[in-house]
């Protein structure tokens, strides 16, 4: 009882985190581990549910809240995978694949975000062109325990595919389109798409196609920029005539006075009392008489 009640609380959590997510652009990594933990118990239980047949691939009951993705389970036989390989869904595992830990039967869950896929994983200078797929692989030996252990896989040097039907590659822009690959701790991996619609990997994860977003040019943005250092500049050529001015008026205004004091210097006037006031006075000189026939 005490166990289904934290299940229940559980989904109520994760339900709460996915009705939010429409306020958010891009979620962090706890919520990635989030998601994929509550769709893979969901696949989990449906293939429980189903009493599975080896190498039928079932579709995991999703609540109304989750609508817009998609999952899906196979249950199979680590041998038969190692000899044929796995085709299913948007992946392609090749034979000769190697499991780590190794086990004899395993589970494979696949995923489809749908119009899920820009609320959990959003990169920068990027926007997706497809949905966010991912597979996971997980230890099958006690079906009936959900607590399953992921595995690894080695493919011996052969990739992964993904296939991404809906992707056409117009003439001219293939150079643009990149894959992405998403790891469990949050980092991704861009990549060229070298095949039309076709991604590569080496490990389980979760894939998308992407395209740079184009960076508009802004002459508005230029244009106002060079009016306002067009301004700047007339106004800073017209401070300096003005300050050119001013620095010659006050250079001639400091001569003028300097002629002014030289010249009031010079003039030596003497005092006299007139009656109760003392007033300059020039110094008296005598012009001496000249005669016109003077005869010593």
């Amino acid at each position: 009882m005490g166990s289904k009640v934290t299940y229940n609380c559980f989904i109520l959590l994760v339900v709460f985190t996915l009705c939010c997510c429409s306020l958010v652009h891009s979620l962090d990594n706890t919520d990635t581990k989030t998601l994929n933990s509550l769709l893979q118990d969901y696949a989990l239980r449906s293939l429980i549910k189903h009493m599975p047949q080896t190498g039928a691939l079932y579709d995991a009951l999703l609540p109304q809240n989750l609508s817009g993705m998609n999952v899906s389970i196979v249950h199979l036989r680590s041998q038969r995978l190692y000899r044929k390989g796995a085709n299913f869904s948007f992946f392609r595992i090749p034979p000769r694949t190697m499991f780590i830990p190794n086990v004899r039967r395993l589970v494979i869950v696949y995923q489809n975000l749908g119009n899920w896929s820009s609320k959990f994983y959003n990169l920068p200078s990027y926007s997706l062109i497809t949905s966010v797929v991912g597979f996971m692989v997980f230890d099958a030996s006690n079906v009936t325990d959900i607590r399953v252990k992921n595995l690894n896989l080695n493919t011996m040097g052969q990739p992964i595919t993904t296939h991404f039907p809906n992707v056409t590659i117009m003439h001219g822009t293939n150079s643009r389109v990149r894959c992405v690959a998403f790891s469990a701790n949050g980092t991704y991996k861009v990549s060229s798409m070298t095949s039309p619609g076709l991604c590569y990997s080496k490990d389980p994860g979760y894939f998308s196609v992407v395209s740079p977003l184009e960076t508009k040019p802004q002459p508005q943005r230029e244009w106002y920029v060079l009016v306002i250092g067009f301004v700047i500049g007339i106004f800073g050529l017209v401070a300096v005539v003005y300050a050119g001015f001013s620095c010659l008026r006050f250079v001639k205004a400091k001569r003028i006075e300097a002629i002014e004091r030289h010249n009031n210097e010079d003039l030596v006037l003497e005092s006299r009392w007139v009656g109760n006031s003392k007033l300059p006075s020039a110094a008296v000189t005598r012009t001496k008489p000249a005669y016109e026939n003077s005869v010593l």
